[in-house]
């Protein structure tokens, strides 16, 4: 059985759950590069690739130009070191960022228990006048 060389951008749409207008964006954006037969967009293995991982960075909270960044470095022939640290040293960073959220978020909550614990106080007080 032989693997699929070509996609359309309705089989990637379909494929990944996002909108060929999602994928023509991506394209706009350097992102990917289909070859062309007349008007329709053919989508290579590689470009296919490329698609999952924005989608994955995406998902991890990656921005599009930090995506960009970490694909363009991939070398074919290289061991890519260089790509996986700026990967690690991505993660860190979004590690920490998901941190202060939690810490922000943590702090929110303490501060509405607060506000919410002043108002059935004062209510009790008005209900005992």
């Amino acid at each position: 059985m032989s693997k699929k060389q070509t996609y359309s951008i309705g089989e990637l749409a379909r494929e990944f759950d996002v909108t060929t207008r999602t994928i023509r964006f991506y394209e706009d954006q350097g992102l990917v590069s289909p070859a062309r037969r007349g008007q329709t967009r053919v989508y290579s293995p590689a470009d296919r690739v490329t698609l999952k991982l924005i989608l994955r960075g995406k998902r991890l909270g990656f921005s599009l130009a930090e995506s960009k960044e970490l694909i363009g470095m991939y070398q074919p022939s290289g061991d890519n070191r260089h790509q996986l640290l700026a990967l690690q040293r991505k993660i860190q960073q979004r590690r920490e960022q998901l941190e202060q959220q939690r810490r922000d978020i943590h702090a929110l909550q303490q501060e509405l228990d607060d506000a919410e614990q002043r108002c059935v106080e004062a209510m009790k007080d008005l209900e005992n006048q």
